[in-house]
């Protein structure tokens, strides 16, 4: 049976997408999805060897006004509560994506019945079926169905892989809908924190939404030494509330250079990559440890 391993942070710009990198690269999975679906970049430094196979994701409705029919009465405007709706320069009325709700009162109202309510392309899939099974999608601009997405990307990663062996999932930073869809059915979570106020802030939140999801959460801390003193407090922290603490690591200037290249971390030797393959094999003995 797979094993699912999510990699998460409470906010952006952790290391979170570094180090889940690193640990597809230790661990050789050949299952991963990239759930980060309002800026995924994983795809970047996961050395694919094919090309996607792409397909539409459809979120909610949207109201949609056929020119053809449209007499220009302006009724449609006249009831929506969310300024969607605007007069053309022919006098028709067109509605603007980004800020129609798909309530349907247009289209309740419209007497000329030019209004139809249809399900939204809110994003695009990918899926990578080559030597790895890389699954990863891109939520389209104001659109607002990301836990279903994200949803959808785990789906399709796990009908496309093995059946047997371990997934490395790259989640989204934050605690929203995206990383609750994330955590559901998940095996083991790593957090990744910062040394700092709002790092140990941030890591609380995420604690609590996966002891609310009752899965099990291991915690590292990267660029540890720009503030030993905040990281042994979140060390501490996780020893008080029977966290797993698995491994800090230091600031490497590699890791810029190692994104820039294209390229994982765990390629360039150093102590950033000796940190986190203590990282990874702690993590994956609390993961073996689990029924």
């Amino acid at each position: 049976m797979m094993k699912k391993i999510l990699i998460l942070s409470g906010k952006g710009g952790t290391g979170k997408t570094t180090t889940a990198a690193a640990l597809i690269q230790f661990s050789k999975a050949n299952a991963i999805a990239d759930c980060d679906v309002d800026a995924p970049n994983l795809h970047l430094v996961s050395d694919l060897d094919t090309k996607p196979e792409s397909s539409i994701f459809l979120g909610s409705d949207k109201a949609h006004i056929d020119p053809n029919k449209c007499v220009g009465c302006g009724i449609c405007a006249t009831h929506c509560n969310f300024d969607a709706i605007a007069k053309t320069v022919d006098g028709s009325y067109q509605v603007n994506e980004y800020t129609c709700e798909g309530c349907g009162i247009c289209a309740y109202v419209c007497q000329a019945k030019a209004v139809s309510i249809e399900e939204d392309e809110a994003g695009i899939k990918e899926l990578y079926k080559g030597t790895k099974v890389f699954s990863t999608a891109t939520l389209k601009m104001g659109r607002g169905n990301s836990g279903k997405l994200v949803t959808a990307v785990k789906k399709d990663m796990e009908k496309a892989a093995d059946k047997e062996g371990v997934a490395i999932i790259d989640g989204s930073p934050g605690i929203g809908c995206p990383v609750i869809a994330s955590i559901s059915g998940v095996d083991l979570v790593l957090l990744v924190a910062e040394p700092t106020l709002s790092g140990l802030s941030d890591l609380k939140r995420v604690l609590k939404i996966a002891s609310n999801l009752r899965t099990k959460v291991v915690v590292c801390v990267n660029k540890y030494d720009i503030s030993v003193e905040k990281t042994e407090e979140i060390q501490h922290y996780c020893e008080k509330q029977g966290v797993p603490f698995v491994g800090k690591v230091p600031y490497d200037k590699r890791a810029s250079k190692a994104m820039n290249e294209g390229s994982s971390l765990g390629s360039f030797e150093g102590p950033a990559k000796a940190a986190l393959y203590e990282v990874y094999k702690k993590t994956f003995e609390v993961l073996n440890s689990l029924q």
